[in-house]
This record gives C-alpha cells, structure tokens and sequence, in this order.
C-alpha cells in the first residue's frame, strides 16, 4: 500500500526537481559563463569543449537536485506516514 500512495508523490516531486534543477543550471551557466544561455550541442558558434561541458555541468546539476529532491520527497513521506516507501 506504501508505494501506491507514494507514486503520485514521486511524481509531482520529480517535476518539481526538473523545474528546480533547470533554473540551478541556468543561474549556475550565466554566473559562470556571463551568457544567458548553454551552448546546444548543435550551435557551430560553440567549440567542443564548451558544448561538452556545458552538458556535463547540466547532467550533474539534474543528477544532484534529482536525488536531493527523491530523498526529501522519501523523508517526508516517512514523516508523514511512518513508512519508507520502498518498503
């Protein structure tokens, strides 16, 4: 019963994480690079290197906020119910 009453949690989490990991990057690029925008990887103005860091910087960024924001999502839930939801 613990996991059925999570999912929707987990989802509406997981979007909020999306949300809240995209604006992180987009601080993040523009403090460091000065630009508004991440290079795409398809933008011939842009050399390898900047494309490919921009994206490794991007995929951490997610990876962290993804996994803080599942970890508090399971914490409150815990809190809520007494339950961790993978049990």
């Amino acid at each position: 019963m613990g996991k059925i009453l999570y999912k929707p949690l987990s989802f509406v989490v997981s979007a909020l994480g999306g949300i809240l990991a995209g604006q992180v990057f987009k601080q993040v690029w523009k403090r460091t690079s000065g630009e508004e925008d991440a290079p795409n990887a398809t933008d011939r103005d842009y050399s390898w290197t900047q494309v490919v860091i921009a994206a490794a910087v991007q995929g951490a960024i997610f990876g962290a906020v993804k996994a803080a924001t599942d970890r508090a999502g399971a914490v409150g839930y815990r809190r809520a119910t007494g339950n961790w939801p993978d049990d």
